[in-house]
This record gives structure tokens, sequence and C-alpha cells, in this order.
């Protein structure tokens, strides 16, 4: 049994709120005023406040979108930093467990422990049987019943042409650039900006744009990763200080730690000889984002990937090649794996980041659904540009083509909170290419990134009942 007195899991009170198991009803914030919890947000799965676009009324104020911080003592808002973080400044709800005064310098407060809807026993049961971080089917967008009553090949048409929207948008930006600085930059900085994914495009666009500054007279794949490490302003200031808890043993940490060290004297030895010459445009380190990175995609790894690509030299000329080529569907993905894979780098291949420990064993530095990324977001719109200013209707079908056959991607956090909130338990039977989830990231876009989390405005439940009428006559 529960002890009255003890304090429930931080865990099962983020997974009471996301549920709604609350009398509902009956909430009240800290100094008295009534709350109206119009949805009660999105699970954030990048760091950051727990909950992000909720829809809040509190006391006669008129409702506010916002985010929600959920601890179990107010003095966690103070405890945790939270109240000099940047990525907290939206926050209007500081949820909690324990009941506890307002304070002036901190979001409004809201205590649960006496507004359940059952005893918390019977929740943390419930919870152990149901997913906590699934999407209650009562907060779906209003559009996800409208969709579900399609049959699959509607379903299916719709994402299709939302998909052939987002592919000429992104064409269209390939062609405006290749107007401005030619065929093979646009390519360059479309890769860059894909590499920033969406945390770091303009660092990585920015330096993308003084490639033919920085990418000259490199006399090795090693000066590269100096020049743009530096440049970007991502090599350290000091040496590496893993700690040994990091690694199995202490030999093994003092090896991983003298890896890195001897590897970033090495840049240095190269960056200090050339930094006057590119002091212009260095970029500072607190222009990058790192707060929700996935190791895999910190941006010092990411350039190091980059290094190899400029290094190559003939980067265009096998994407022409593999254009023109004759493939299958199965081989697409692994095709165009080879142009862009790193066979092994002498210390990427074994490292996350700088002060990372090394690896058991080497990693990828790009892996299949980073390939698909590149495939639906650059290579394939930049190709079928290309095929169109040059009147090549055979390569602009092949392209097309391509983008429709491309297997799907993993996904991402938007992708799957999209599927979850629109299609429901149709998502399975469509997503089954990569553009097919690209349509629907690109309904996302159109719709529900001018629309709030309750779909205040949003027209595309009436569109898609109109569109399934006229498609059934």
């Amino acid at each position: 049994m529960h002890d009255a007195n003890e304090l429930p899991a931080e865990r099962l009170l983020q997974a009471i709120w996301q549920h709604q198991h609350l009398r509902r009803d009956r909430l009240k914030t800290a100094d008295g005023k009534t709350v109206r919890v119009l949805h009660p947000g999105f699970v954030s799965v990048e760091g950051g406040p727990d909950f992000q676009d909720a829809v809040v009324q509190i006391g006669d104020d008129a409702p506010r979108s916002g985010d929600v911080e959920i601890d179990l003592r107010a003095d966690g808002w103070r405890a945790h930093g939270h109240h000099r973080n940047p990525n907290f400044q939206n926050v209007l709800l500081h949820v909690i467990w324990e009941e506890a005064r307002q304070r002036a310098d901190a979001p409004v407060v809201l205590s649960l422990k006496n507004s359940l809807d059952a005893p918390l026993e019977e929740l943390s049961l419930w919870f152990q049987n149901e997913s906590p971080r699934a999407l209650p089917k009562s907060f779906r967008g209003r559009c996800s019943g409208s969709l579900q009553k399609l049959n699959g090949t509607q379903l299916a048409e719709l994402l299709t042409r939302a998909a052939h929207v987002r592919f000429q948008a992104k064409a269209a930006q390939f062609r405006a650039c290749a107007r401005q600085s030619g065929w093979e930059q646009a390519l360059w900085e479309g890769l860059f900006r894909a590499l920033g994914y969406k945390h770091n495009v303009w660092p990585m666009q920015n330096l993308a744009e003084s490639r033919l500054r920085w990418a000259g007279g490199a006399a090795s794949v090693f000066a590269l990763q100096a020049r743009l490490l530096g440049i970007g302003g991502l090599l350290p200031m000091e040496l590496s200080r893993l700690r040994p808890a990091a690694c199995d043993s202490g030999v093994a940490w003092r090896a991983s730690k003298k890896s890195a060290d001897d590897y970033v004297r090495k840049l240095w030895d190269v960056w200090w000889r050339e930094r006057e010459v590119f002091d212009d445009c260095i970029l500072p380190r607190t222009i990058w984002k790192f707060h929700g990175l996935r190791p895999a995609n910190h941006p010092q790894r990411r350039l190091a990937l980059a290094a190899h690509w400029i290094a190559s030299g003939d980067l265009v000329q096998k994407l022409e090649r593999w254009c023109a080529a004759e493939l299958s569907d199965k081989f697409l993905l692994v095709s165009l794996r080879k142009i862009f894979e790193v066979k092994q780098d002498e210390f990427w291949s074994w490292h996350w980041t700088f002060r990372s420990a090394r690896l058991k064993k080497p990693q990828r530095l790009l892996g299949d659904a980073r390939v698909t990324d590149l495939a639906v977001n650059v290579i394939l719109p930049w190709l079928w540009t290309r095929a169109i200013e040059g009147k090549n209707r055979e390569f602009q079908r092949i392209i097309e083509y391509r983008y429709f056959a491309w297997p799907s991607a993993g996904g991402n956090s938007v992708l799957r909170l999209a599927r979850q909130r629109l299609l429901g338990d149709s998502g399975g039977r469509v997503l089954r290419n990569a553009a097919a989830q690209q349509g629907l990231m690109q309904i996302v876009r159109d719709f529900c990134g001018h629309s709030n989390a309750v779909c205040e405005h949003c027209r595309f439940p009436k569109l898609v009942c109109d569109w399934s009428g006229r498609a059934a006559t």
C-alpha cells in the first residue's frame, strides 16, 4: 500500500497530468484561483518543460497557450534551475504534489495532492498496464475523426497530395538558392541544414554559406575537420575531463582521455596556424543548441562527417550517376547510403563528442534514418528541380518515382505526435513510405502549426469532410 506521507514518483505525477485523472472542476491555484485545463499539452521528448503547448484558463483571464512543468514540490522550480533557464520562460503552470504558497517570482502553482479522481494506489496500478506516454484519445485533433472515416485509398491519396506540396516547396527553395549561388552551392547548403536538424539549422547554414572560403586548400579530411570545428567555435578550449565512472575501469578511462586529448591537440596544431585567416567568419559557441540533442546528432560529430564529404571532391558527380542508374526499390536506400557513408574515422567512429568515453565498438557516422532524411529533404528535391530546369522529363519522372517509393524512416518526435493526434489507429496502414510521412508533416505545418492544442480556428477538419465528399462522388 502507498504510504500517505510518502511522495509519489514524479513520473506517476506526469502520467496523472497527461491523462487528466483529476477532479477537473475543483482545480485551484495556490492563491485560490480556479484552473480550467482545456488541454494538458504534449509530452516533451527533447528536454525543457515536461509538457508543451498546453491550453489553460486561470481565474477570469482568457485561455492561454504555454508550457507546464511537473515537480513534487514548489521549491523544485529554483532547485532545478528552471528560474534561470530560458527554455522554461514560457511555463504558465507549475504543477506540484505538495501544497505550497505562491511565490511572486515563480509561475502559477497548482497542487494535485487533493485533486485526484481516484486513490493514488489505483492510479499507480492503472499506469502499470497503460503507457503514461500514450496520447489519450480524448485529446486527439478535431480532424482525427474525419480522417479515420476515410478508407485506405482516400487517406493515402490525401497524404500523397500533401507530400507533393512539401516536395515542390523544397524544390523551389533549391531553385531560388541556385539562381543566386549555383547548383553545387545550393546542394551543400541543403546538406548542412539537414545535418543541423531542427536545433542547429542556422549555424550549419552559416557555415555552408562560407564554404568557398574554408573548403579550398585543405590537405586532408583532418585539416578540413580542424577548420570546420574551429570556424564553428566548437573546438574545446581545454583538454577533456572525463570521469572514471564513464568507463569500465580506470585503465580504460585513462586510455580514452588520452585518445581524446591527443586528437584535440592535433586539431589545435592545425587550427592555430589558420585561425587568423578565418577570423571574420568564426561563429560564437553560444549560437549552437545542445539541450535535448542525442549524442549521435551533436554538431561536432556532424561537422566531422561533412569534412569527409567535402574532401571527397566528387559528391555531385556521384549523385548524378546515382540518378541515372537503374535501381530497384529495395536498393534505393542502400545505394544512396554508399555515397554518403564513411567507412571509418580515426576518432569520430569511436566517440560521440570530444568529451565522451571511447565506444566499445565503432558506430556509423550516418544511420539509415538520416540517409532517408537527406534523400527526401535534400537530394531528391535538388535533383528534381535541376531536371525541370534542364527540361529532362525522363530524370524528372525517375526522381518522382523514387520519392514515392522511398521506404519509411523511423520517424521523429513531430511525426510520432502527428500520427497519434491525427491518424490514431490508422497510422500504421498508411505511413508505409517516406512520402506519406512527409505528407503528414506538411499537414502539421500548414494547419496544426497555425492553431493550438485544441485546434482553435483550424480549417482542416472541414476541408477533410468536404474533400471526402467530393472524392466519394
